[in-house]
């Protein structure tokens, strides 16, 4: 019997940059210990992304169409990762999908990206739609990740993620607490693209700019803010709330961006402690305007090798894939708010 297990994690996630893929070698006795083989991200084209942005519009039809054509295009991707990297013995396939709609309040979270097809086309084990049991059980949906960061990476009290959202996990004695805190890349995207960059690179266009304290105010006063946990954010929260907000203002996008980010850091500060290291991971890792604006805070910031940095979403759901696998618990209640601990995850066998 092989002494590891191989899994290849994918994460979709909502800034769209594209699908990353990550193959992690788990030792058998000791699932927290982990090595990262190979890891890549696959580009999405520009008609891709637009339909990913729009598809909250679609009717149920074109939904599971679009559902189909992604977990080809994930499953071609995944063959080629592995022929590219000449890995043998892959166990499983844990997909995380694109996340489309997620209104937990309302009981509902969709993510997208066919397991059925992917199984078909790779031939291997495949395990997704980690989010809709929990939904289920009366929670949130999310975060999922923190159950990775209280294993795999036991030594940080803290594990911030700055992707198209900014979320945290904290650990508290014995348990782990964690929360989506605001929207991050989402958001600077968004403006971005509107001066014709895909992102704010090293943070360069935000830099430029500076805050615009009623505006700065306003979104610090957002509702969610104070709302207990457990709580989660989806695109919905962007759309409805934050940038008709920020329309309001008539100002140009480089002092929006540098607005956003120091409210970003802002609403990080309000939920950390200045004592111990936060592990930083995510595209917003990247952008020095951001984490020059965390260090002035006097927050202790640590910023891991490029594969973490880059990775750690996919590399977490493939640890997920590994407790489903195992019928171990891989959604925890404290985090989500569900009524029981359980395992999550709709698996595909080969026929």
């Amino acid at each position: 019997m092989s002494k590891f297990t191989n899994i290849i994690g994918l994460m979709s996630g909502t800034s769209l940059d594209g699908l990353d893929i990550c193959a992690v070698r788990f030792q058998e006795k000791q699932p927290q210990k982990f090595e990262i083989i190979n890891c890549k991200t696959v580009s999405y084209n520009e008609q891709l992304r637009n339909k990913l942005k729009n598809s909250i519009y679609l009717s149920n039809e074109e939904i599971s169409n679009l559902s189909i054509e992604l977990g080809v295009i994930f499953g071609n991707a995944t063959n080629n990762f592995i022929k590219e990297h000449n890995l043998k013995n892959i166990d499983i396939i844990s997909s995380h999908g694109h996340t489309i709609f997620h209104e937990p309040d309302i009981g509902k979270t969709l993510q997208i990206g066919d397991g059925k097809t992917i199984n078909k086309l790779t031939r291997i084990k495949t395990i997704n739609n980690f989010r809709a049991q929990d939904v289920a059980l009366g929670g949130q949906g999310a975060p999922l990740v923190p159950i990775g960061d209280m294993y795999l990476f036991e030594d940080f009290k803290y594990c911030l993620n700055l992707g198209g959202f900014a979320n945290i996990s904290s650990k508290e004695e014995n348990n782990i607490y964690a929360f989506d805190i605001c929207p991050m890349n989402t958001v600077l995207n968004h403006y971005c693209k509107i001066i014709g960059a895909e992102f704010d690179l090293d943070g360069n266009f935000s830099s430029e700019g500076s805050v615009n304290k009623k505006l700065f105010n306003q979104l610090n006063s957002i509702s969610y803010y104070e709302k207990k946990l457990p709580k989660s954010l989806g695109i919905e929260f962007v759309n409805k709330i934050i940038l008709p907000l920020i329309e309001n203002y008539k100002i140009e996008i480089k002092d929006i961006l540098n607005t956003y980010i120091h409210h970003v850091a802002y609403q990080i500060k309000k939920n950390v402690d200045t004592e111990n290291e936060i592990l930083i991971t995510g595209g917003g890792a990247y952008n020095k305007t951001l984490i020059n604006c965390l260090k002035k805070e006097k927050l202790k910031i640590h910023i891991p090798q490029k594969d973490i940095v880059d990775y750690k979403e996919a590399l977490i759901f493939a640890f997920l894939g590994r407790l489903k696998n195992e019928g171990l618990n891989n959604c925890l209640k404290s985090v989500t708010g569900a009524s029981k601990d359980h395992s999550s995850g709709d698996v595909f066998n080969l026929i």
